[in-house]
């Protein structure tokens, strides 16, 4: 084996979003394109000897010559040890969990997450931290700009490894170890819930569906909730992880999920369902005829937290990205705990975890999870649920009913809007941060704007500032209209528009929530002239 140097140029546009950077397959293929972001993450890195490195992905295309690739890199880099998944294999959330139980110095998260995969699809490489959470921005900002200036790339000539047999290899210097992807993960997982409860809930005659979507999660849901917990054989559905997810979109939402969700509106539907998307990280929450939203879940969990053991201590506090509904915040302000309102991105939580501030976190896109890792946890949310549920004896249609009576509902929704010609995007923000300064105290169609804004988040922690996170129309009762770009799409730019009425009556609680919304839908359309601007007559998808 011999390490050689082999000069390169940059390529263009290879700046991380949110969550790592994001590409078509065929952008990825071009020779060297992953190996100059590789190169870019081990220069920002710098001298890597000694350190421990974590590397797995979600089993889409290009996934195992990927790994390939990035472990012949890892051994010119001087890296003692890489742990790598059995098949290539490991959850966002179980990467995180790898990270900190082994005391690595970092990972590699090869994903594109809900995106779509196969050939055509998308694909998707990250770097966690050593507290097992996405890079901050001053670090993938470091990575961006090697990838503008850099003249080479090492990499080892080493042959291919044998990735589906646990045990050991090497590769010049560097141990190279292939693991149980799920076993440290479950571990974890039996140690903040109640096994034996939902294991006595499974046994007396409890029924459930999980939809793997033929991504990640299906081995991990095989081995806990199958095998651990005693679910019945076919609980879990699309449960072997396909290179093109079956040809789907492993998105976990009622558009992408319509099939779960449609079998848990049927009659003999089971009483509990929930899906994962392409890493895992996300998680759908359904009940018989009810379909639980993001913020909701977030808020139910707070609420009712010391059902788990691990949780039994009570919450340090709870964060929410700025879109999620402030459904979160009445639970925080019932239980005297601070919730914190931080921009779209899990990278924003984990200074918040490291400082002892904050227990449980959520997004609107379907993403929740805890300090117990450093990343959002699909499956973590469904056994939080699974543990509620077997605590109460109660349904979940009974559980978001009552807490509603208790806390109001926030009636919520998101209206995508994807490839959107990535000019007609920016034009469209412009104008909305044009109207900005004008709109406080406007009366638009019988709503009062209390205050409108370009959300800007200053760090608690470290006193770091981003700016520019998604356009705020608030209104005096609390309703929200929030416009924002999403960085995690492949093709043009995606606006999402978010909306939100609370509404403390428990006579107006069963209202469609688009229904509910209508009127706050039309005056972001007349502020935004989305429409317009977009060519759209209606959103790609709502959820």
């Amino acid at each position: 084996m011999t390490i050689h140097t082999v000069n390169t140029t940059p390529f263009a546009g290879q700046r991380p979003g949110t969550s790592g950077l994001r590409k078509k397959v065929s952008e990825f293929r071009q020779p060297a394109y992953l190996e100059n972001f590789v190169q870019s993450i081990f220069n920002t890195l710098g001298d890597c000897a000694g350190q421990t490195l974590v590397l797995g992905g979600d089993g889409r295309y290009f996934n195992r010559h990927a790994i390939q690739v990035i472990l012949r890199m890892a051994a010119a880099h001087g890296f003692a040890k890489v742990l790598v998944g059995q098949g290539g294999i490991l959850s966002t959330p179980a990467l995180s969990c790898v990270v900190r139980k082994r005391a690595a110095s970092g990972g590699i998260v090869l994903s594109a997450s809900h995106n779509p995969g196969g050939p055509d699809g998308d694909f998707g490489i990250k770097y966690n931290i050593a507290n097992g959470g996405p890079a901050p921005e001053k670090i993938t900002d470091a990575i961006y700009g090697q990838t503008q200036v850099l003249g080479e790339y090492r990499i080892s000539d080493a042959g291919d490894l044998d990735l589906d047999t646990i045990g050991s290899a090497r590769i010049e210097q560097m141990a190279v170890e292939v693991i149980d992807p799920v076993a440290d993960y479950a571990a974890l997982m039996a140690d903040l819930f109640d096994f034996a409860a939902i294991k006595a809930l499974f046994a007396g005659g409890f029924t459930m569906r999980f939809d793997g979507m033929h991504a990640v999660s299906g081995p991990y849901a095989h081995a806990i909730l199958e095998g651990l917990l005693g679910a019945p054989r076919g609980t879990v559905i699309n449960g072997t992880p396909l290179e093109d997810f079956g040809g789907h979109h492993p998105d976990p939402n009622p558009v992408n999920a319509a099939e779960l969700v449609a079998l848990m509106s049927a009659p003999g539907a089971p009483d509990f369902g929930a899906a994962s998307d392409g890493d895992a990280d996300r998680n759908m929450i359904v009940g018989r005829g009810i379909a639980v939203t993001p913020s909701d879940s977030l808020a139910i969990i707070a609420a009712n937290a010391a059902v788990a053991p691990g949780y039994r201590g009570g919450i340090k506090g709870i964060a929410r990205s700025m879109p999620t509904s402030t459904a979160p915040d009445r639970v925080a302000q019932a239980l005297q705990v601070p919730c914190y309102e931080t921009p779209t991105g899990w990278k924003y939580f984990g200074n918040l975890m490291d400082a002892g501030m904050v227990t449980l976190c959520g997004e609107e896109s379907y993403g929740t999870g805890s300090d117990h890792i450093r990343e959002k946890d699909g499956l973590w949310a469904v056994l939080f649920w699974l543990n509620l549920l077997a605590a109460s004896g109660k349904s979940v249609d009974t559980l978001v009913r009552e807490h509603w009576a208790r806390f109001g509902r926030n009636y919520y929704s998101r209206h995508d809007y994807e490839a959107v010609e990535a000019k007609a995007a920016e034009g469209l923000m412009t104008h909305l941060r044009e109207q900005l300064p004008a709109l406080a105290g406007q009366v638009i169609d019988g709503y009062t704007v209390d205050f409108a804004d370009d959300f800007v988040y200053k760090d608690p922690v470290d006193g770091s500032i981003a700016s520019k996170q998604g356009v705020r129309i608030v209104m005096n009762d609390g309703s929200r209209i929030v416009f924002r770009l999403s960085g995690t799409g492949t093709e043009g730019a995606t606006i999402r528009l978010y909306l939100e009425r609370y509404e403390r009556d428990v006579a107006m609680h069963g209202i469609p929530a688009q229904e509910a919304l209508a009127a706050l839908a039309a005056i972001a359309d007349r502020l935004a002239g989305l429409h317009q601007r977009t060519g759209r007559e209606r959103p790609t998808v709502t959820t």
